[in-house]
């Protein structure tokens, strides 16, 4: 995430899951409640897909709010996490969306994957595998 941030120029990444609850942030600490704002979010989020289903469509997989100096670009990843991207008039919309395809699409798969595990079922692991696992999990969020 951190890569992305950088090559989108974007001040802050987080991640809220549909529920409210804000799961990890990556890049400037919020100047924010962060409860406050991942409730907001998922209820944003909420809305808009009921406005989606007026509309005819199943959802808005994405959703862009833009400030006079501050914007929010807000992404679906799986039908349950939502990637929030905060950033300033130093970066463009389309830059913003054009990096964000990768980052939604590799995270999608780690949800997915995630969320397919049966319950209460604990994979068995080899031992080498969740060295390669944590150093996945850094490239995507960083150190």
């Amino acid at each position: 995430m951190a890569g992305f941030l950088r090559e989108s120029n974007s001040r802050t990444a987080l991640l809220v899951d549909r529920t409210g609850q804000m799961l990890a942030t990556v890049g400037d600490p919020p100047t924010f409640d962060p409860v406050a704002f991942a409730s907001l979010t998922a209820a944003d989020f909420s809305a808009n897909d009921q406005l989606a289903r007026l509309l005819g469509e199943s959802e808005f997989g994405a959703l862009f709010h833009q400030g006079e100096k501050e914007s929010l670009y807000l992404a679906d990843i799986a039908r349950r996490v939502i990637l929030v991207v905060l950033f300033d008039n130093r970066t463009t919309l389309g830059l913003v969306k054009l990096r964000v395809r990768a980052t939604v699409h590799d995270l999608s798969s780690v949800f997915h994957a995630m969320f397919a595990r049966e319950p209460g079922v604990t994979p068995k692991v080899e031992s080498g595998f969740i060295g390669e696992a944590e150093d996945e999990i850094d490239k995507l969020f960083g150190p």
